[in-house]
């Protein structure tokens, strides 16, 4: 499979990697963007992607937090352009989807077909494709339930907590919403193992790598047992940064969440974060070459 410029332009943004690296790793992984991005992880110190690319696609979240704390909705719902998430039917369409589900619930299939009708007209009318992406809404009988929603309603996240009250809840919603790294789960050990012996497999790539680089430039190499220990180093490093109870509170760097939470008698029972266009690939074109290509074609049909 050939390698597109347009590819390696992307894996470098992703990555801060050079153009070379980068056209290599992806032939090696037949032009899959993601494959390469663990590829190149392998074989460097390459900790992740940069976020830069991360979010391919425009849109609106939306989020509805009951006054008692025991119930909220967040949706995500999608369209081409900024502009056009900026119009009021589209902010109204996005609205009428949001107290659907606070009100109705459903998954995001069945609520995309409830408003298929509503979808197609406003397609019409705004002249960009309009696609309810994805929703969510969570009930508690005994916790409590607060969100927060970023000004620009690009990121949201909602948090359930068991004791600790409303105002610790939506400072955790907060936090999750801006903290970076993004946190996955609450405490390490809810990580999927999966995503743990992916990560460790990882670490020892980059490991051995090291170890060959020392060899072959003639320096003693680290023994096997100091190098298993520094794998298991960067595991533990890497549950750290992704779990809740573990980063440092966005308000208060001093502190951590589980020792804010431990400290106020509230326990973090789960949370959901969303990001408009988190995870879409979208294919962005080079105007200027894209013109200069239909002046070239008009030139030679006429």
């Amino acid at each position: 499979m050939a390698v597109t410029a347009r590819q390696v332009k992307e894996l470098r943004d992703r990555t801060g990697l050079g153009m070379m690296d980068c056209k290599k790793a992806l032939e090696e992984a037949g032009g899959d963007i993601e494959a390469a991005i663990e590829q190149l992880r392998r074989k460097s110190a390459l900790k992740a992607e940069k976020r830069a690319g991360r979010t391919a696609a425009e849109g609106l979240l939306g989020l509805k937090v009951a006054e008692d704390g025991k119930r909220a909705a967040m949706v995500e719902v999608n369209i081409e352009t900024d502009f056009a998430a900026r119009n009021e039917k589209f902010t109204a369409f996005v609205a009428s989807v949001l107290d659907a589900v606070f009100d109705s619930g459903g998954d995001t299939a069945a609520v995309a077909e409830a408003f298929a009708g509503a979808r197609e007209t406003l397609v019409q009318e705004i002249g960009e494709n309009v696609a309810v992406r994805r929703v969510a809404r969570l009930d508690s009988e005994d916790g409590t339930i607060a969100g927060y929603l970023h000004n620009d309603r690009r990121k949201a996240a909602v948090v359930e907590l068991s004791g600790g009250g409303p105002v610790l809840a939506r400072d955790l919603a907060m936090h999750v919403t801006a903290h970076d790294p993004t946190p996955l789960v609450v405490k390490p050990e809810d990580l999927d193992a999966a995503v743990v012996d992916k990560e460790r497999e990882i670490y020892r790539a980059q490991a051995d790598a090291q170890a060959e680089a020392d060899a072959a430039a003639g320096r003693k190499p680290k023994p096997a047992e100091i190098l298993a220990k520094m794998v298991d180093g960067r595991v533990r490093k890497f549950l750290g940064e992704v779990s809740l109870v573990e980063q440092k509170f966005v308000k208060d760097a001093g502190v951590k969440v589980g020792k804010l939470l431990g400290g106020n008698g509230a326990e973090c029972r789960r949370f959901l974060r969303f990001e408009v266009g988190e995870g879409i690939a979208v294919e962005r074109q080079d105007f200027a070459a894209e013109v200069a290509a239909q002046v070239g074609e008009s030139a030679k049909s006429a």
